[in-house]
C-alpha cells in the first residue's frame, strides 16, 4: 500500500467514525485510547462579530476566519501568547545558506484523521499557498522552491535572502496532501469567485481541535483533537469550544452578561465602561498591531458611481490631501471611538520592525486648506463617490468619516457590507474608495509593503492592493529591501519607501485599533496585540 492510500483510507476511516457520527465517536475514541489521562470537561464559549468566512485554510487572509481556521490547522513556527517566534510543528530551523531556510519537522504528528505529518504535507501545503487562487502570497512571495530532504527535514528556497520567513511561517496552515488530492481540493478555494470546494466547509488539520458541527454565521463547535501532539503540554484545560457569531452589538454584550457566553471577542467601546463596572466581567484591552485605513482607487481613468464624468478625481495629489485635511481624527477618537483609537499617519503601529516615529505625523485637520485644494484641482463643488466597508469593528468611523467629508463638498456615498461580500470585492478590485483595517501578523513592515502598498504587477502577492495605486520609485524599493541583509541599514531602505508612500497619499492612514476583550471572572486569558485568541491556552473555572 503506498502512503499516500494509506493516508486516505485513515482519513476515510475517521470521517466515517467521527464526522458522520458525531461527536458520540469522537468521544468512543478518547474513551478507548486515552480514559485514564481524559481531562475534566471544559466548555469555552466565545462571541465574535463576524464568522469565519471560509474553513479552506489559504482562501483568505481574513482575521476572524484565522480565528478559527488557527484552531484546527497549525504552522511550522508558532507565536506565543508573548508574540515571540516559538517551535511548532518545526522543532527548530536554520538559514544554511542566504537563501535556503531548513526546518525540522516534529516526529510522530498525526491529523485529525489519523494520517502522518511529514515533509511531503509541507512541500504540499506551501506550494498550495503560493496558487493564484491563494490569498496568502504574502506569506510566501520569496519562496522559489520547497524541498524535502528526508521526511522530516524541509529546506525552503527563497529567490533573493529572506530574513523573515520564520515569522512568515508562522501563517503558512499546514495540509495533509493525501486528504487534499482525495477531496479535489490541491488548490485553494477562489474566494473572489464565491468558488464552493470541500474546503469550503471540511477541514484535517493537526492542530488542538476538530469540529464537530458548523452553522455558518452562528455557531461552530470543536471538541478537543485526541490527536494532537500537545495534549498535556499546553496550558489550557478547555476540551469544548463554542465559536459564536453575534454580529449586533447589543446581542454580543447582552449574551456576556446573561451568561450564554464565557467572553467577547470584539467589545463595542460604547460598552467598555459598562462592563468595568461589573463586578463578574473583566475587561482586557490594549493597543492592536492594526491600523484603519482609506483606500482610493486610483489606477482607473473614471469612478463609477461618481458624478464626476471622464475623469477620476483621486488620480490628483491635491485631492488626495484634501481628504488627508478633512478628517478629523483625533475628535473621532475622543467622540466615535470613545478614546478606543491612536491617531496615526503609519501604514503600521510600533510594534512593526521598521516603523518609524518621525513618518507617524499627520497632516493638520484644516477644512478650509482641504476645499482649497479640491478647488485648486478643478472641483470647487465637490463630487460624489461610493464609499464601501465593512460591517463590524470600524463601520462606526467610516459614518464619521462620510460626515466629515460632506464639510469639504465630498458626498461618500456609503455602503455598509457584509465582511465576507466586502472582502470578495477587495479581492475583485472593486471599490471605488473604502476603509479597511490591517494587521501585520509577521511584525515585519515587509508584510504591508508587499501586500498592500506595492503595485499589483510587481510582486504577484499585492492582492490588498485594491486602490491600485502605484509608485515606480516605492516599486524599485522593494527587491533592495529583499536582499539587504544588514537589520539597520534594512530599517533604513523601509523608512525610505514608507517616505514615498506617505508623501504621494497612496494610502491614507487613520489610526491603529485598541481591541477590548471582555469575559466572565474565571476565564484565564491572555490579551495580545494581534487580536488572535489561543483557545489551547486558555483555563476556565
Amino acid at each position: 500500500m503506498t502512503q499516500m492510500t494509506r493516508k486516505n483510507r485513515l482519513w476515510d476511516t475517521f470521517l466515517r467514525g467521527t464526522f458522520l457520527s458525531g461527536i458520540g465517536a469522537l468521544g468512543l475514541v478518547v474513551a478507548g485510547t486515552a480514559a485514564a489521562q481524559a481531562p475534566q470537561p471544559r466548555l469555552f464559549r466565545m462571541a465574535t462579530s463576524v464568522d469565519a468566512a471560509t474553513l479552506d485554510p489559504h482562501a483568505t487572509n481574513a482575521l476572524f476566519t484565522y480565528l478559527v481556521v488557527s484552531q484546527v490547522y497549525e504552522t511550522l513556527t508558532h507565536r506565543a501568547d508573548d508574540l515571540k517566534v516559538q517551535p511548532g510543528l518545526a522543532l527548530r530551523w536554520e538559514q544554511v545558506e542566504p537563501t535556503r531556510w531548513r526546518f525540522h519537522l516534529r516526529a510522530d504528528v498525526k491529523f485529525a484523521g489519523g494520517e502522518a505529518f511529514d515533509s511531503d504535507d509541507v512541500v504540499f501545503s506551501i506550494t498550495r499557498a503560493l496558487a493564484p487562487t491563494s490569498n496568502y502570497g504574502i506569506f510566501v512571495d520569496t519562496v522559489a522552491s520547497v524541498e524535502a530532504r528526508d521526511a522530516l527535514t524541509v529546506d525552503v528556497v527563497t529567490r533573493v535572502p529572506d530574513p523573515v520567513v520564520p515569522d512568515k511561517m508562522t501563517r503558512v496552515l499546514m495540509m495533509d496532501r493525501g486528504w487534499s488530492e482525495a477531496n479535489r481540493a490541491t488548490v485553494p478555494q477562489n474566494f473572489a469567485q464565491r468558488e464552493e470546494t470541500f474546503t469550503v466547509r471540511n477541514a484535517n488539520g493537526t492542530g488542538p481541535f476538530v469540529i464537530r458541527t458548523r452553522e455558518t454565521d452562528q455557531r461552530t463547535v470543536m471538541v478537543r483533537n485526541p490527536n494532537w501532539w500537545g495534549n498535556g503540554q499546553a496550558g489550557g484545560n478547555v476540551t469544548e469550544y463554542h465559536h459564536i457569531t453575534l454580529t449586533s452589538d447589543a446581542t454580543r454584550v447582552a449574551a456576556l452578561l446573561s451568561g450564554e457566553v464565557d467572553m467577547v471577542h470584539v467589545v463595542p467601546v460604547q460598552d467598555v465602561a459598562r462592563i468595568q463596572r461589573d463586578p463578574r466581567l473583566r475587561i482586557l484591552q490594549g493597543q492592536e498591531n492594526r491600523t484603519v485605513w482609506l483606500g482610493l482607487r486610483q489606477d482607473v481613468e473614471e469612478l463609477a458611481g461618481s458624478d464626476v464624468r471622464g475623469r477620476n478625481p483621486f488620480k490628483d495629489l491635491r485631492v488626495r490631501q484634501a481628504i488627508a485635511h478633512a478628517l478629523d481624527v483625533e475628535a473621532m477618537r475622543r467622540t466615535t471611538l470613545r478614546g478606543q483609537g491612536v491617531p496615526t499617519a503609519s501604514m503600521w503601529t510600533q510594534f512593526v520592525n521598521g516603523w518609524s516615529e518621525d513618518l507617524d505625523r499627520r497632516l493638520p485637520h484644516d477644512p478650509a486648506k482641504a476645499r482649497a485644494l479640491l478647488a485648486e484641482a478643478g472641483y470647487p463643488n465637490g463630487f460624489s463617490v461610493p464609499f464601501e466597508c465593512p460591517t463590524g469593528t470600524y463601520d462606526e468611523a467610516c459614518q464619521a468619516v462620510a460626515g466629515m467629508l460632506a464639510r469639504i463638498g465630498i458626498r461618500a456615498q456609503l455602503n455598509i457590507l457584509p465582511n465576507a461580500q466586502f472582502s470578495q470585492r477587495i479581492r475583485r478590485q472593486e471599490p471605488m474608495m473604502y476603509a479597511l483595517s490591517w494587521g501585520v501578523p509577521t511584525f515585519d513592515a515587509s508584510y504591508t509593503l508587499r501586500a498592500v502598498m506595492a503595485s499589483r504587477a510587481v510582486g504577484g502577492a499585492a492582492t490588498w492592493n485594491a486602490g491600485g495605486w502605484s509608485n515606480p520609485a516605492f516599486d524599485a524599493m522593494i527587491p533592495r529591501i529583499d536582499s539587504e541583509q544588514d537589520p539597520a541599514a534594512r530599517r533604513g531602505l523601509i523608512r525610505e519607501a514608507h517616505a514615498l508612500h506617505n508623501a504621494d497619499l497612496g494610502h491614507i492612514p487613520m489610526y491603529h485599533m485598541m481591541i477590548p476583550w471582555a469575559h466572565r471572572a474565571g476565564v484565564a486569558v491572555t490579551h495580545r496585540a494581534d487580536n488572535q485568541v489561543q483557545v489551547r491556552e486558555i483555563r476556565v473555572d
